[in-house]
C-alpha cells in the first residue's frame, strides 16, 4: 500500500481546538445537497470549529445505480469539474478552516472511486483518500450490495499535514480493518477521521465498537461522521456521527437526524493518555 500525503511530524499551531461533524440529509439534487452542505459547514465554523468534517456520499445518494450520474473529475488545479469540491475549497478559504470533504463519487478514466478530499485552511487541496476496503455483503433476507460492482478500490494510505496536525483518512468499510489505523498512528496521526454510511443492518452491531477500537488501540481520536437517516431509499445511513477519545470514551454523538456535533481535540490529553499507558507497562 503506497502512503498518500505528509508523513512529517506536525507542529499545528494550537494544541486544542474545536471538531464538528455534519451529519446531513442527502437528496436525488446534487446542487441541493451542496448548497445545504455550505450551510452546515458555515454553521460549524460560525461555532468556532477549526476541523469539519462530512460523511462519506454526501453530494449524492447512497446507490450503485446514482455513482455514474454524480461523480465529479477532481483535478487539483482546477476544479472547475467539481462543484463538490469547488464549494468545498471556498468555504474553507472563506472561513480559514480544514475541511475533511466527506466523499464524492470521483470519475477517473473509466474508473469510479469513493474520494474524500481535504482542504487546508488556505482553500487548497491537501489530499484524497480513496476508500480502499469496499463494502459487499450478502446478508439473506436483509441486505445484498456490492459497491465492487461500480467502485474501484484505491490502494493508498492517506495521512494529511495540515494546520490542525497530522490526520488519517479512511471511508466506511475502511474502519473494519485495524491496520489501516496501526499504520496511521504510527505515522503520527493523532486524529483518525472516518466518513461512513454504515447502515441499518451492521450500525447497531459495529459502529460504535468499531470506533472506541481504533481509538482504544491506538490511544488517539477517531472521528465519525454520518449522513443523517433516509428510510425512503434502499441503503439508509445509521447516523450516530461520534468523537471517541485515546481511552475509548464517547465525546460526543448524536442520533440519526440531522446535526451538528462539536468536540474538543486536545493534544496534551493524548500525551497524557500515552504517558499513563507507558507507565502501566513498566508495573
Amino acid at each position: 500500500m503506497a502512503e498518500h500525503g505528509s508523513s512529517a511530524c506536525s507542529h499545528p499551531s494550537e494544541r486544542k481546538y474545536k471538531i464538528a461533524l455534519c451529519q446531513l440529509f442527502v437528496s436525488k439534487n446534487k446542487l441541493e445537497n451542496i448548497r445545504h452542505a455550505r450551510e452546515l459547514l458555515e454553521a460549524a465554523a460560525d461555532g468556532g470549529a477549526k476541523l469539519i468534517l462530512l460523511p462519506e456520499m454526501w453530494n449524492c445518494p447512497y446507490s450503485n445505480e446514482l455513482f455514474s450520474l454524480f461523480a465529479e473529475e477532481i483535478d487539483a488545479d482546477d476544479l472547475s469539474g467539481s462543484p463538490s469540491c469547488g464549494m468545498l475549497a471556498e468555504v474553507s478559504r472563506s472561513r480559514k478552516v480544514t475541511l475533511v470533504g466527506g466523499s464524492i463519487p470521483e470519475r477517473f478514466g473509466s474508473h469510479l472511486y469513493s474520494t474524500c478530499c481535504v482542504f487546508g485552511s488556505n482553500g487548497k487541496l491537501r489530499a484524497r483518500h480513496r476508500k480502499v476496503h469496499l463494502f459487499d455483503v450478502d446478508i439473506p433476507g436483509q441486505l445484498t450490495f456490492k459497491e465492487s460492482a461500480t467502485l474501484t478500490a484505491g490502494d493508498e494510505l492517506t495521512i494529511v499535514d495540515t494546520d490542525v496536525g497530522l490526520l488519517g483518512i479512511g471511508i466506511c468499510h475502511d474502519i473494519r480493518f485495524p491496520e489501516l489505523a496501526i499504520l496511521c498512528a504510527e505515522r503520527g496521526a493523532d486524529v483518525i477521521c472516518y466518513l461512513a454510511a454504515f447502515e441499518m443492518n451492521t450500525g447497531p452491531l459495529f459502529w460504535e465498537v468499531l470506533q472506541k477500537a481504533r481509538a482504544l488501540d491506538n490511544q488517539l481520536y477517531v472521528a465519525t461522521c454520518s449522513p443523517a437517516r433516509d428510510l425512503t431509499i434502499n441503503h439508509a445511513a445509521w447516523g450516530h456521527s461520534t468523537v471517541v477519545g485515546p481511552f475509548g470514551e464517547i465525546l460526543a454523538t448524536t442520533g440519526h437526524e440531522e446535526a451538528v456535533v462539536f468536540a474538543d481535540i486536545d493534544y496534551a490529553y493524548i500525551r497524557e493518555v500515552r504517558w499513563r499507558n507507558c507507565l502501566s507497562k513498566m508495573l
